[in-house]
């Protein structure tokens, strides 16, 4: 083990019939986060949700494939089968008081949309702001 003020990391592994991972997502204001998914079968793929919280965008990946999230970045995942990653965080510290939840309703509401369930104002979800 190393002990380190500035890197965390760890293993998460998904049980059979659980997809999601890091729910809230959420922002590191003070450190970046890397996803390493691994354990997938072939034709699985995990679709790992990042950007502002005001625009969302997603990256399809694959087994064995890696992503960065920056650390004003949402993170989070969703996956056609059980998965694992490894999770790393390097920043200033392991303080975790910089985490910034961002519940789904939250992020819809970006838009203006805060009173329906779901938005499907394709113009709100796709426009730079």
């Amino acid at each position: 083990m190393l002990e380190t003020c500035q890197l965390s990391m760890g293993l998460t592994e998904l049980a059979p019939g659980n997809l999601w991972n890091t729910m809230p997502c959420h922002t590191h204001e003070r450190r970046m986060e890397v996803y390493f998914y691994f354990n997938m079968d072939d034709d699985a793929c995990v679709f790992h949700m990042m950007g502002q919280p005001q625009e969302t965008r997603h990256i399809v990946m694959h087994n064995e494939q890696a992503v960065i999230s920056p650390s004003w970045s949402i993170h989070s995942g969703v996956g056609t089968k059980a998965y694992t990653f490894i999770w790393g965080m390097v920043g200033e510290n392991q303080v975790f008081d910089d985490m910034d939840q961002m519940w789904p309703l939250k992020i819809c509401a970006s838009c203006g949309h805060k009173r329906i369930r779901y938005c499907y104002d394709f113009k709100c979800i796709f426009s730079r702001r």
